[in-house]
């Protein structure tokens, strides 16, 4: 889908579909990796599963490989950013031109968390407690990025981006 491919990371509650939403109002194209690529997986083999273990589902959210691959490499738009958490992301990370990891403090993150509809990974006192802790250990969370204060409002998050993607930031459509 892009002839540039970013793909924008963080744990739960930093604000990646907020980011994939401004990024497609602002016309670019733009993948919420929970929605449109995302499955529950054996993350050794990959293959799906219908049964998670309680309290094991991160482990299990995987991005679909192939997929991944195949947008990527469809070069009808100018770039293509990718926005999502997977615990497979090393298996694609280098099809990426740049990756982004958005982050906050820990006291923002969970309001955000708190603020959470009930059906929303990371409503529950559970799973922001486990949230809380991969935000402060940085486990799952690509090393080699540019980190992005997602504290700051969203525009200016966005701005930030896609100054790093050598992109214009009106849309691609009027660039």
């Amino acid at each position: 889908m892009g002839v540039r491919n970013y793909l924008i990371e963080g744990v739960s509650g930093t604000g990646k579909t907020s980011v994939c939403h401004e990024l497609r109002r602002r016309g670019y194209q733009a993948l919420n990796g929970d929605r449109d690529l995302a499955y529950k997986g054996d993350p050794a083999t990959g293959k799906p599963i219908l049964n998670v273990p309680d309290g094991q589902g991160h482990y299990y959210h995987l991005w679909d490989v192939t997929k991944v691959a195949d947008i990527a490499a469809d070069t009808s738009a100018p770039a293509t950013f990718f926005c999502g958490g997977s615990r497979n992301f090393p298996q694609f990370i280098d099809l990426f031109d740049r990756v982004f990891v958005l982050d906050v403090d820990a006291e923002t993150l969970r309001q955000r968390l708190e603020q959470r509809p009930k059906d929303e990974w990371g409503s529950h006192p559970e799973e922001r407690d486990f949230i809380m802790r991969l935000h402060a250990s940085r486990e799952d969370i690509p090393t080699d990025s540019i980190t992005i204060d997602a504290t700051r409002p969203l525009s200016d998050v966005v701005d930030t981006i896609l100054s790093y993607c050598t992109l214009s930031q009106r849309p691609p459509s009027i660039a």
